[in-house]
């Protein structure tokens, strides 16, 4: 029997002969994530597992970054890993170097993935999409300068508006940083805004070969950007994710030219058909106006205008009579109703009843005496003739008998 060993002894020596196993050194496994933890230093900790068992994984940073979707529990997948014991707590694990989907394959993962978090967002909204311009000053195009994109771009403006004006800023559109070349050019497009549409695009090819079409930096750019944007990526049944952002996606560069610039002589058309029906609705305004000037000279106003101001006259002086006359009878009658309430006014008089011997008998303070109770002997009274006062003092006070 051997001497015995310490724990980390034990744990190292079937670390290393596990290494050694060229079948554990290099093994792909495959099952379904679980438990996984990404940790601020950029490394993984999950599990993957099947219906009966499951086995610790870890995946450090460098190879992370690799990923081309994001890992979540209960992706099916197929990592390349080394087996080997950690030699702290003897835990077996897994040391994954690589990391596939399994059965849809990562770009398609990544592609869903994206897709689902930027319509999350609002990204592909209708509502934050932009007009084309009908007839654009100048259309930028941001594609590769060697493709034949280009060339058919330009064929199709040259045919549909001759003289038409055309930037480029060529991109890389396949391989690394190709994603960020495309974003950066559209950004540039916006700061030097100097055109009115973009066209944005490449000629078909494999998911492998549209993929900077898919990253979501380029997905950013085309919603930020404030003048509209035309996708044109691949064939007719391509779909990628600026093709959801774009404000218009066109099913090959050709149809984006088409959709950003009509056709010179059907506008010409159009501008000669509206001056056609410009000049007839002048002409019909015309005659209608002149109509209408012919009934306005013929009118009696303006063909005999001083006729119209002698009826008048006359008018008025037979409305001056009647209101003379009118006048003139309220006036008598005025007269003979005063001269009326005048005789019955001098009837009521108090002075016509003291012109037949009546008088009128008053206190000091002037007011009416009507009864001897209202005097004491000696009182000083005023009694009122028709022709003066007589100022008396009352001597005797006698009952009057009927």
């Amino acid at each position: 029997m051997n001497a015995p060993i310490s724990v980390s002894e034990l744990n190292r020596y079937v670390a290393a002969y596990l290494e050694q196993n060229e079948n554990l050194n290099q093994v792909q496994v495959k099952g379904e994530i679980s438990g996984l933890k990404a940790y601020p230093s950029g490394h993984l900790y999950f599990s993957i597992k099947d219906a009966n068992a499951s086995v610790s994984c870890v995946m450090f940073k460098s190879q992370v970054m690799k990923l081309r979707f994001k890992p979540v529990d209960g992706t099916a997948v197929i990592v390349t890993a080394k087996a080997s014991v950690y030699d702290r707590d003897g835990k077996f694990q897994l040391y994954v170097n690589l990391m596939q989907a399994d059965g849809l394959g990562d770009l398609y993962l990544a592609y869903e993935q994206l897709k689902s978090r930027l319509q999350a967002e609002g990204l592909f909204d209708p509502t934050h999409k932009l007009p084309v311009p009908r007839l654009p000053k100048a259309v930028g195009v941001v594609t590769s300068p060697a493709g034949a994109v280009i060339r058919d771009i330009i064929h199709v403006l040259s045919r549909r508006y001759p003289n038409f004006k055309l930037q480029l800023i060529p991109v890389q559109v396949q391989g690394d940083g190709s994603a960020a070349s495309i974003a950066a050019a559209i950004d540039r497009f916006n700061i030097l805004n100097t055109v009115d549409v973009l066209i944005v695009g490449r000629g078909g090819g494999s998911m492998e070969d549209l993929w900077a079409f898919n990253e979501e930096v380029v997905a950013r750019s085309v919603f930020r950007s404030k003048i509209p944007v035309i996708s044109a990526v691949g064939h007719e049944t391509d779909f990628t994710i600026c093709d959801f952002v774009a404000d218009v996606r066109a099913a090959t560069p050709s149809a984006a030219a088409e959709l950003a610039m009509p056709v010179r002589a059907e506008e010409e058309a159009k501008i000669i058909n509206i001056q056609a029906r410009l000049r007839l609705a002048l002409q019909k305004r015309s005659q209608l106006e002149t109509q209408h000037l012919d009934s306005l000279i013929n009118r009696p106003v303006l063909v005999q205008p001083l006729k119209i101001i002698e009826d008048k006259q006359k008018d008025l002086n037979f409305l001056l009579n009647l209101l003379s006359t009118a006048a003139l009878s309220r006036l008598n009658v005025a007269d003979r109703n005063l001269a009326i309430m005048a005789g019955k006014l001098d009837a009521l008089s108090p002075l016509k009843v003291l012109s037949r011997g009546y008088s009128v008998v008053r206190d000091q303070t002037g007011q009416t005496i009507q009864s001897t109770a209202f005097v004491q002997k000696d009182d000083l009274i005023d009694v009122w003739l028709s022709d003066g006062i007589l100022g008396c003092t009352v001597q005797q006070i006698k009952e009057r008998k009927f």
